[in-house]
């Protein structure tokens, strides 16, 4: 898998170590573990899927972490995501909007022993303003919008990852940086993914 990454053109050092690592087939439905390393996205129940390994590699990379930095996830999912990051060395605060999804996720994090991962339920595009600010949030799922509160929570200097669109599953991968309070935008490229669900989404 990791080849592959690089094969692409995924070349930080930090994401590849980390995509090596953390055992992705753990983090999938037990019947498709043969699948789990494979560069396809896999369901995970409820109608949510865990992305395939370059969509999280990709976004990893462009998030432009560096280690103890405090990242803000909207959209635990499966967790993988989250644990790829955490691997990295980054304090990770995470929302997840269903309880059943929450539920499974926190319990294999727990089983997995990763440190620095911190769960919450509850609406996403609302951030976590009790933990706020964040050096890094990434969106994990496409909305309409970016979430103004999401902006207000990221500390100066900081960058928001972020798939929007007019349509559902039909986005555009936006990269955000906030300075001296004016906000910048740089548009990534298409992206499709699962719909963001919230105050700020569809």
């Amino acid at each position: 898998m990791v080849a592959s990454l690089k094969g692409r053109g995924i070349s930080d050092a930090a994401v590849l170590t980390a995509m090596s690592q953390v055992p992705r087939h753990l983090f999938v439905q037990e019947a498709l573990r043969a699948q789990a390393y494979e560069d396809t996205s896999l369901p995970i129940g409820y109608g949510q899927t865990i992305s395939q390994p370059y969509s999280v590699a990709l976004m990893t990379q462009m998030l432009e972490v560096c280690k103890g930095m405090r990242v803000l996830e909207v959209g635990t999912g499966s967790g993988y995501q989250a644990a790829v990051l955490a691997s990295m060395g980054c304090i990770v605060f995470t929302v997840e909007r269903l309880r059943e999804i929450y539920q499974m996720t926190n319990i294999l994090l727990r089983q997995l022993g990763l440190r620095g991962i911190h769960m919450h339920r509850g609406d996403g595009t609302l951030g976590m303003p009790g933990a706020a600010p964040f050096d890094r949030i990434i969106v994990t799922a496409g909305g309409p919008e970016i979430p103004r509160p999401l902006l207000d929570q990221l500390e100066e200097g900081g960058v928001l990852l972020i798939p929007v669109g007019e349509r559902p599953r039909s986005q555009r991968l936006l990269r955000l940086r906030k300075k001296q309070g004016h906000i910048s935008r740089e548009d990534l490229g298409p992206a499709i993914f699962v719909d963001l669900v919230g105050n700020y989404g569809w």
